[in-house]
């Protein structure tokens, strides 16, 4: 597939992995080889992949582009030329094209499985969650979602994978690692981000060339409702 070159990074500034909110009560949670930045109630964008949808030397090289802006943050510290390069070149932007070439097996292709996901998604909505927009594209996954007091952000996304791929590989035939491990997150901090993010998820099928993708959803005109920490649910 071909990927249009309209499409816009929703966080232009973000670190790949997880970035440092500007307010406070935030627990720095570190799974695996990225940091995630979690709050109560917080109000996230998450993205996880397929076990093979990303070349090992690639994630590689997203966990040094993290380390690297991490650390010339906390150092105030100017990057070389070289540390540029890198992170220009595996942007979320660039990384994402990567998934929507349609790189791996794409078992999200089949129609039980991508049904497998959504309905693992909206199974805890108004429970554990308030979903915002979801998206199930054939090798990942885009959620925004605001999470329900004493629900961690972790938790939400290791049941979704755990049943999912526990499913998935039962309907399949297969055994083994089906998810990634490491799952991209942001906490969105203000109202422009949320309109950004939105507009990515419903859009990500047109731009990765799937017509008439099913498997993509949003909260519509009460998305600002849905996304308020004391709103009620829409249904």
């Amino acid at each position: 597939m071909t990927k249009k070159a309209n499409n816009p990074d929703p966080f232009p500034s973000a670190v790949q992995g997880a970035t440092q909110p500007r307010f406070g009560e935030v627990r720095i949670r570190q799974r695996g080889r990225l940091p995630h930045w979690e709050r109560e109630a917080g109000l996230y964008f998450v993205t996880f992949h397929l076990a093979d949808s990303l070349p090992l030397p690639v994630l590689e090289k997203i966990v040094e582009r993290n380390r690297i802006l991490v650390a010339a943050k906390r150092a105030e510290a100017n990057l070389l030329p070289e540390q540029k390069v890198l992170i220009a070149q595996y942007s979320p932007r660039k990384v994402e094209e990567y998934f929507d070439h349609g790189i791996g097996a794409c078992f999200l292709r089949d129609p039980r499985i991508a049904e497998l996901v959504a309905d693992a998604l909206r199974f805890w909505h108004g429970k554990r969650y308030r979903l915002i927009a979801w998206c199930v594209m054939p090798n990942h996954v885009h959620v925004i979602f605001r999470s329900l007091p004493g629900w961690a952000l972790a938790d939400i996304v290791q049941n979704w994978k755990s049943y999912t791929a526990s499913e998935a590989n039962r309907i399949v035939g297969r055994t083994g690692a089906f998810w990634q491990r490491e799952y991209y997150d942001r906490l969105i901090r203000e109202e422009g981000e949320l309109d950004r993010a939105i507009h990515y998820v419903l859009s990500n099928p047109e731009w990765a060339g799937l017509t008439g993708w099913k498997w993509v959803w949003s909260a519509g005109t009460d998305a600002r409702t849905t996304a308020g920490k004391d709103a009620g649910v829409t249904r």
